[in-house]
């Protein structure tokens, strides 16, 4: 069957049966074994291999703010330092990873194509509560792999457009989903990020505010996390930051992220805990 179809050329009658709208879906019945869950690893227990961390989240009127630092580890080792960890999921929403790292990027791209699939199926896209909801059963198909250490928690941020503003949903290994309100952060680092937003943190936060606070973020958490990587001046390696808006997704040219990294760097000189929250 597969030599006649290079022969003739025509695609496989799986390709041409209507069924569900889902890629993944769509892969589990005609070829299970792709499904990064669904691949016999050589050994048992934990795996050591490359992590990223940090990312990190927050809204602002008009939109929401999804960034990542670029480091990632194996042990106490740098693995790399330039990694890419926010990815666009659509036209409207965006992926940061923590975790594994090759594991979390193929599970981007393939969150990408379910995305893709969806809208080519049914002429019109996921709302974003429906897109976190196929993020989250994408997730709990690699439990098992997560049980051995190759553990994928991503941050999901977006621009609702039914509701005009922006959302954050994070996740946790089993893929359960928590919708986070005005601020999130996910990776070895969360902890002190997450510290640094909510004191810095206000409800009226304009887009260049939100940017400057995620990056002030990621930097109090390199300040006190080894996995995570501040702003490396010397290499040119900055935060990637992205704003999701009615606009859509874009992301911040090197150029502006070196000029946030850099405002802060110069302001960290003279606090080197950073800014703090206003006295009432």
């Amino acid at each position: 069957m597969e030599a006649n179809t290079r022969s003739t050329g025509r695609l496989p009658a799986a390709f041409l049966t209507p069924g569900s709208s889902s890629f993944v879906d769509f892969l589990s019945v005609h070829q299970p074994e792709t499904l990064p869950g669904n691949r016999a690893l050589p050994v048992k227990g934990a795996i050591e291999a490359p992590h990223g961390t940090t990312i990190v989240s927050v809204t602002f009127p008009g939109g929401v703010v999804l960034a990542g630092d670029r480091r990632a580890t194996m042990g106490n080792m740098i693995a790399q330092r330039d990694i890419e960890k926010v990815f666009p999921a659509d036209e409207y929403s965006a992926v940061g990873i923590a975790g594994t790292a090759g594991l979390a990027v193929e599970m981007v791209k393939l969150f990408q194509l379910e995305l893709e699939h969806f809208e080519k199926v049914e002429g019109a896209q996921l709302s974003l509560e429906g897109k976190a909801n196929r993020l989250s059963t994408m997730i709990r198909s690699n439990l098992g792999m997560a049980m051995q250490g190759l553990a994928v928690v991503p941050l999901f941020a977006g621009y609702d457009v039914d509701r005009g503003k922006g959302r954050i949903f994070s996740y946790d290994v089993t893929g359960g989903r928590s919708e986070e309100h005005g601020y999130a952060a996910t990776g070895s680092g969360s902890i002190f990020a997450r510290g640094a937003m909510k004191k810095l943190f206000r409800d009226d936060l304009t887009e260049a505010e939100a940017t400057t606070l995620v990056v002030q973020a990621l930097y109090d958490a390199a300040d006190d996390d080894s996995a995570t990587g501040g702003p490396d001046v010397a290499r040119r390696i900055y935060p990637i930051v992205t704003v999701i808006t009615d606009d859509g997704f874009r992301r911040l040219t090197d150029e502006e992220g070196a000029q946030i990294a850099r405002s802060i760097l110069e302001r960290r000189l003279e606090q080197p805990d950073g800014p703090r929250a206003a006295l009432l």
